[in-house]
Parts: structure tokens; sequence; C-alpha cells
């Protein structure tokens, strides 16, 4: 093991990522202040969706949070420039997990790779090449790098890809209805717009996706097919950024492949100075490996049990969002939800409709239909301001959910007061109807 993980490679590709990854953060950062993204998220809402039992991250919910991106998007150039890169790329992945924890009615996948990748970054060493770090301080420079680096990004992605197919394999996906679904707003296109509204596009799509996300990886690995997987990969990541602005995820996965040419062919494509590691010798740690191992091989077990989860609770992920989030199901449908919210005085025995809207950002309101753990903690914060008021109250929701663009179904039980209810993210919330046997059954 010890042989295989510290023989030593050229880093030319990894410290090139290192620059792509810090100007795509970079971005990330200053575009969600550009595109109005936390104005909306965290300075508009009178409060956030955080990770439940996280509610001291609420003090950071305000405009402060302008100047808080900013800062993100200092330390991004920081990790691009390779100045400073292990404290720059510390404090990136501190922040940026807790922007990712202190909300949850925007979410992309993106977002909790982003938590991963930076995590995993902040302990690699890629400075030592194409960095201010090595021409402020020549004795950093190295050419060459440890394989463990290189395997525990590959490992790392080839886990979102792989998860990514497997969750595609549901009739909605597979019968062409979701995609089509997805495609619908996307009419309006310039010459592609009546094409996107096909069936056959929709099929495509469909099946496209489920075998990319599967293959390209392997593609990459195995020299005979790695042109043409690099050519795929930038066909599939670009039409995803064209039709559906999915943010710096499509340019993140592209810049992959880094992780996969040789690094002659690297040098040579971005015409850099000819100056390649080619000894492939292994270079005996000066450290006791059990314990890094040891970390390395329980991290990935995690990575491959965390999307799994939902397989243990109760009824249909796609229904119950129950193990949806940081599981790589990736675009995989449209819900849709109506939501009415009443409140019976225990002292008066007066039930009646609450006006939760007001409370709620347009974003926050378009989530809270469909999620049960946002409905758990909207009714906490009800019972909260009713106490205050000095009311004691029950709290219960009738939400009607619809997935895919077929009918609406019951989704709550309207006569469970959940306020009263303790949360347990390992089981399934028994307050939560069955799901449809068939969810466009009329």
């Amino acid at each position: 093991m010890n042989k295989f993980l510290f023989k030593q490679i050229d880093n030319t590709g990894l410290s090139l990522f290192r620059v792509v990854f810090g100007l795509l953060i970079t971005l990330e950062a200053f575009g969600a202040i550009a595109t109005g993204w936390v104005r909306r998220v965290f300075v508009d809402p009178d409060f956030t969706f955080n990770f439940i039992g996280l509610d001291f991250l609420q003090v950071f919910v305000g405009e402060g949070m302008y100047l808080y991106f900013v800062l993100m998007g200092t330390l991004g150039i920081f990790v691009m420039l390779g100045y400073k890169y292990r404290i720059a790329m510390f404090s990136y992945a501190i922040l940026w997990t807790t922007v990712y924890l202190m909300q949850k009615t925007s979410y992309n996948n993106h977002y909790y790779l982003m938590v991963l990748l930076c995590w995993i970054m902040a302990f690699l060493p890629l400075n030592k090449r194409y960095s201010l770090d090595v021409k402020f301080n020549p004795s950093l420079k190295s050419i060459a790098v440890s394989q463990w680096v290189k395997w525990t990004l590959v490992l790392q992605v080839g886990i979102v890809f792989t998860y990514g197919s497997v969750a595609k394999w549901y009739p909605d996906w597979i019968n062409g209805i979701a995609p089509g679904v997805l495609l619908q707003s996307k009419s309006h296109y310039y010459l592609i717009g009546d094409l996107l509204q096909q069936k056959w596009a929709h099929y495509t799509l469909a099946y496209f996706g489920i075998i990319f996300d599967l293959v390209i990886i392997p593609m990459l690995l195995w020299k005979k097919t790695r042109l043409l997987g690099f050519y795929l990969s930038l066909f599939f990541h670009l039409f995803n950024s064209i039709v559906f602005q999915v943010g710096i995820f499509p340019y993140m996965s592209i810049a992959f492949a880094l992780f996969f040419f040789t690094s002659e062919t690297i040098q040579k494509r971005f015409k850099l100075k000819k100056e390649i590691y080619i000894e492939n010798e292994w270079m005996k740690p000066k450290y006791n490996t059990n314990i890094p191992i040891g970390i390395f091989v329980l991290y990935f077990i995690v990575q491959l049990v965390l999307p799994l989860r939902h397989w243990v609770i109760k009824d249909d992920v796609l229904w119950t969002e129950e193990g949806h989030r940081m599981s790589w199901r990736m675009m995989l449908r449209s819900k849709k939800g109506v939501l009415k919210i009443y409140t019976l005085d225990q002292e008066t025995g007066e039930k009646s409709r609450y006006d939760y809207k007001k409370m709620l950002s347009p974003k926050q309101k378009r989530a809270i239909a469909t999620k049960p753990d946002l409905m758990w903690q909207l009714a906490q914060k009800i019972k909260e301001q009713e106490k205050k008021a000095g009311n004691d109250v029950k709290v219960f929701f009738n939400s009607k959910v619809s997935v895919n663009g077929g009918p609406y179904f019951q989704f709550t039980n309207d006569t469970i007061d959940i306020a009263s209810l303790d949360w347990n993210p390992t089981k399934h919330s028994n307050w939560l109807f069955s799901s449809p046997k068939d969810y466009h059954r009329k």
C-alpha cells in the first residue's frame, strides 16, 4: 500500500488544477454577489433554514454576508496564485462550509462537492509549482508529488459521477418524463429551444446522462479512450452550462481532466516550460503512515455509504426528500407544492389559517412546501413566535406535492402537530403520507 500511495509522479496537472480551482471558487464567491444570490439567500430573508442544530449560524445572516463573500473571493485569488496557499485554502474551506450549512433553500450538488474538494485541497501540497509561494521561497519547489494526492481526487470525482448515474435509474428518468419537465422551460432558447421540446431529445438526455456519468471516469483513466472521453466531457458539461445554468460545476468537471492526461500532453497544450518528473521513485515517508492511511480509508467508506442512507429510511427518497442531500442526486426531478398552515390555540380551541408567507422570502416560499425538514423548522419558529405573543399553539401543515409535472398528492398529515415532534435525520417522519404508486396517476 505504501509503495503505491507514495510513489512519486509529476505534479503538472494537479498544480494547474489548483490554478483553475482557485479561479472557479473566486468566481463562485464574487458571482454570488453580482448575480444577487447573496442578497436573495442571506440578506433579504429574516432568517435562513440552516442545517438543524446549527442555529448559532444565524448570527451571520444580513448585509455582512457581502463582506463575507468578498473575503472568500479574495482567498480564492490567493489559492489560484498559490499565495499563502494552505492558509487561504483552509480559510476558504471553513467559510464555504459555513455557507453550505447556513441555508438549505438554494441547493446544488456542486455546493456540497465544493465543501469536500476545499477540505481535500487544503491538505494537498499543490503550491509547489506554478505558485507565488515558490517564487517567494524557491526551496518549496518540487515537480513531483506522491501518487495518493492524485488518487484522492480521482476517487472523490469517481464517486460523484457513479452515484449520479445510479440515481437516475428510476422510471420517470428512464421514460424521459423528468428530462422533459426540466427542458420544458427552455423553449425560448435561440436555435435549440424547439429541439429541446422533442421527445427524442428527452430520451437522448436521459440515456446519455446515465451512460456518461457511469463511464466518463473509466474513459479518462484508459489511454485509448481518454481523448474521446475529454471531448464528450467538453460537450456534455458545456451543454449543461448553456441549457441549465448550473454555476461553476460544468467547468470544474471539465477541469477534472487535468488529473488524467500526461504531463507531456498538458505542458505541450498549455505551452509550459518542459520540465517533467520521470524517475517514478518510491519515497519512503518519514512518519508512521498507519493513521493517515486509516483516515484515507475511513473517509472514502463514509463517501461510499452516505449516499446510500436513504435505503434504510422508510419510503421513496424521491417523495420524502429524506436522504436526498449529500447523495449526488443531481437534476433528477422537478417538484412543486401547495402549502397551507393552520394553528390551534390550545386555550381557546380556535383553529385558524396561519399567514406564514409574510415570514419567508420568495425563494423560501418555493422550497418550504416540498421539504419536510424545512417544514419542521418553520413549525418550531411559528410555535416560538406565538409563545412570545402569549399563545400556546399546535401547528399543522397541509401540503400537496406534484412530482415531475404529475397530479398533486397529499404530502403531509394535517392532523399531526409538527411543532410538538422531535427531528431525527436517520428516521422517516411519520407525519408524511406514503409515496403514490404512480406519480402520474390521475
